[in-house]
């Protein structure tokens, strides 16, 4: 009896220790909350947990890791919209548009952004859950996600159309686990999670049979739409006119203007003068020449010997080490408004990205401290803000296209683009350029918004445009649910003749 005993309690420690590392592959933890939002209080549910990843044969070879709420009290539930978010990376975990942007709970930072202590987090009172229910997914080896076989093949998740894959799967798996088919669904997706959730579009409606009202894209990729050459080159350009614009780097009568005032300006300049004068290379005039230039150093706060000395191609790098240097400071590559603190002066580029170490600073602690002690989800396993994914293969990169063809396929199918006016990682001129080559024609432009906001790639952690961009998903929302039995179809509009 004694060693059946221990034999019991051996078993009891290794299982203990195998949990420590590994989560569950199938597990959920159910808690209840209350939340005032867009002036609405109401109550809700969080579920937080694992769903498993099957191979071919039905085995377990991954988790992901979720968090689901639902407001309560919804007697129609099927006819609720469904929000599924997924931020970027590719190798980093739901927290960011989690615990800063949509959520029933968001960070405890100042107005504009940065870290306070005490770390921890408050009521996010501009959430869209009042609205809709909100599943937030962190993909495998992100969050609490994991790969539990040690001999399943890496290429299975790590790349563009791997990804895509497989969430797709698991995508209907929720939604058939939680019976939420007739919900009006979309997808938000943040940086790489943008190239994720266009590729989804398609994925969904052509392997799982399952269609969407609309795809968010908040600061996007390129989406597999390249912009090589001197147009690469030049699209930079409203990018570093509206940054200067915030560090006051331009001329007096530009710095007078409001920024929505000025990036018009730049843009035509941009499309209009900038682009064909890069193409022409060294046949381009000398005269002309200098008249591009002095107007690359108006609209952009660099000096035209600099611009010279690059042969009129300042690479974004150059541009956070360049700005300030004469202050002292660099700039952060995905919000500009942070400032850095280099070893030496010279040199072509920043030694870190000044506002990835400043999020990090904040939102390390929150969800750690969130999960544990709020949705009440305990574990050994680390929490991986950015997960080991690499080698992520990103050949055949169609999701721009792939998104194209499920909006075409697709009649209630529309697009939100939300762009910080900062970002110079995922500026948000490209993101503009990014729609109108993904639809040339123009054919589906009445069914794709652009909103901008005066902020970098996380725009929702400054206040104003938290409540902003959150208003702009709400309006969205409302906007394309269909009206009750409005059929999904294109019509010819009558002419006179």
């Amino acid at each position: 009896m004694k060693r059946f005993f221990l034999l019991g309690l051996a078993l009891f420690f290794m299982f203990s220790l195998q949990a420590q590392r590994f989560p569950l592959a199938d597990s959920t933890i159910t808690t209840r909350h209350q939340l005032m939002a867009n002036g609405q209080k109401f109550s809700y549910t969080a579920k937080t947990g694992t769903q498993p990843v099957w191979d071919e044969s039905g085995k377990s070879i991954a988790t992901v890791h979720y968090t689901y709420y639902t407001r309560d009290g919804i007697i129609n539930r099927e006819s609720r919209p469904l929000v599924i978010s997924f931020n970027g990376g590719p190798g980093s975990g739901s927290v960011w548009m989690h615990l800063a942007y949509t959520g029933p709970r968001i960070l405890t930072i100042d107005d504009e952004g940065y870290p306070v202590q005490p770390y921890g987090i408050k009521v996010n009172p501009y959430s869209i859950l009042d609205i809709a229910d909100i599943v937030y997914i962190d993909p495998v080896n992100t969050g609490y996600s994991r790969i539990l076989d040690d001999k399943a093949d890496k290429k299975l998740f790590f790349g563009t159309n791997a990804d895509i894959k497989y969430l797709a799967e698991w995508i209907n798996t929720f939604v058939t686990r939680h019976n939420r088919w007739t919900s009006p669904k979309y997808l938000i997706g943040e940086s790489y999670g943008t190239t994720r959730v266009s590729g989804l579009a398609l994925e969904l409606q052509n392997s799982q049979w399952m269609y969407l009202n609309g795809v968010i894209l908040v600061s996007p990729t390129d989406l597999g739409i390249k912009r090589d050459g001197v147009v690469e080159k030049a699209n930079r350009w409203p990018y570093y006119a509206a940054t200067a614009w915030f560090h006051k780097r331009l001329p007096a009568d530009l710095q007078a203007k409001d920024l929505y005032d000025i990036l018009p300006e730049v843009e035509e300049f941009t499309l209009n003068e900038l682009l064909p004068a890069l193409a022409k290379g060294y046949s381009l005039d000398e005269a002309d020449k200098n008249q591009i230039i002095k107007k690359m150093a108006r609209y952009s706060g660099l000096s035209e010997k600099v611009i010279l000395q690059n042969n009129l191609d300042v690479p974004t790098s150059l541009f956070w080490k360049e700005l300030l240097r004469d202050k002292g400071f660099t700039i952060g590559r995905l919000d500009s408004r942070y400032l850095g603190r280099d070893l030496r002066d010279g040199g072509e580029r920043p030694d870190y990205n000044a506002e990835l170490t400043s999020w990090l600073h904040s939102f390390t602690p929150a969800i750690n401290h969130y999960y544990a002690n709020e949705l009440n989800y305990k574990t050994d396993v680390k929490y991986n803000m950015f997960g080991p994914v690499h080698p992520w293969d990103r050949s055949n990169d169609n999701t721009g296209s792939n998104l194209r063809l499920a909006m075409a396929a697709n009649p209630n199918l529309h697009v939100l683009v939300q762009m910080g006016y900062y970002d110079g990682a995922c500026d948000y001129f490209n993101a503009k350029y990014n729609m109108w080559q993904m639809d040339p024609a123009g054919k589906l432009a009445n069914r794709i918004d652009f909103k901008g906001y005066r902020s970098g790639h996380m725009m929702y952690l400054r206040k104003e445009d938290l409540i902003k961009s959150n208003d702009d998903v709400r309006n969205f929302i409302r906007k394309t649910v269909p009206a009750f039995d409005k059929p999904a179809k294109y019509t010819i509009k009558s002419t006179n003749n």
